[in-house]
């Protein structure tokens, strides 16, 4: 937990000066009555200094008030994230977790009992992706609950972690294919939109086609990284289950934001994705 921010050690400073100017007034009030030059000259510089000390005092324990209070204010904010992030883990664990749980659990119950092939394979596949699922959820939750996480340096996706994503959803049903032609240097904030375009259109795949073929594909156009998700369309019989609409919307902003377009159509029966993105690496 963050400590609560204290009033910076300078502010002691005015309580310093306040008793300086007194002793200057306090010298200048049991002097007596300076003789020669002095007496044109000692009583403005006394009353000068304690003007400026005044001045100077003032102003600084304003600085240090504004500073206090910005320090206040970061570190009220600090705590709000803290108790969301651990809200938001508590609500994972409570629903998402326990879900999980009984999917994993149902599912490896039914390994014994006599069934088809087709569906004892998706059974299996059922409970290989929730197991799957679980283990990613714990990773997560640990980073919630972790205060220091926000200051320290996360793994963030790479294009490396293409196939890891692709091959997930394999887990769930879909029959993958992954292109990545040669790239060059990639930034690292092309690299992460390329996982999170990936992702959302798999899990959009797999949502509105169920089990249906989908080609990923990766490639270079000039100074655009260009990425492809395109599907066969609806299995036979599927029931579309759609999620809540916001994610194509999310990642056309985050494609904007890069310098790219994000293009979402139907072809041949199926959909197909395409995101062409600046790379301000080349």
């Amino acid at each position: 937990m963050n400590t609560h921010p204290r009033p910076s050690g300078r502010s002691r400073v005015v309580p310093v000066v306040a008793v300086v100017i007194s002793v200057l007034v306090m010298a200048m009030c049991t002097a007596g009555t300076p003789q020669g030059p002095l007496a044109l000259v000692l009583p403005p510089l006394m009353v000068g200094i304690a003007v400026a000390a005044a001045v100077w005092a003032v102003r600084r324990s304003r600085a240090d008030r504004a500073a206090y209070e910005s320090r206040l204010t970061a570190w009220a904010a600090s705590e709000a994230v803290l108790a969301e992030r651990l809200r938001i883990a508590r609500d994972l664990h409570d629903i998402v977790s326990h879900g999980l749980g009984l999917i994993t659990v149902r599912a490896a119950a039914t390994r014994h009992l006599p069934k088809p092939a087709e569906v004892a394979a998706a059974l299996t596949d059922i409970e290989d992706a929730s197991r799957h699922a679980t283990t990613e959820l714990r990773r997560m939750l640990t980073v919630l609950r972790e205060p220091s996480t926000a200051s320290r340096r996360t793994p963030v996706d790479s294009l490396d972690d293409l196939p890891g994503i692709v091959h997930g959803a394999s887990l769930a049903g879909l029959r993958t294919r992954l292109a990545v032609e040669p790239l060059g240097e990639v930034s690292q904030g092309v690299q992460v939109a390329v996982c999170k375009i990936v992702r959302e259109a798999l899990s959009n795949a797999a949502r509105y086609a169920g089990p249906t073929e989908v080609e990923v594909r990766v490639r270079r156009d000039g100074p655009f990284v260009v990425v492809t998700v395109a599907d066969s369309g609806p299995v036979d019989g599927w029931r579309a289950s759609p999620g809540a609409g916001h994610g194509l919307t999310g990642l056309r902003e985050r494609v904007a934001s890069l310098g790219g377009t994000l293009s979402a159509e139907h072809v041949d029966g199926g959909f197909r994705l395409t995101a062409r993105i600046r790379d301000e690496a080349t």
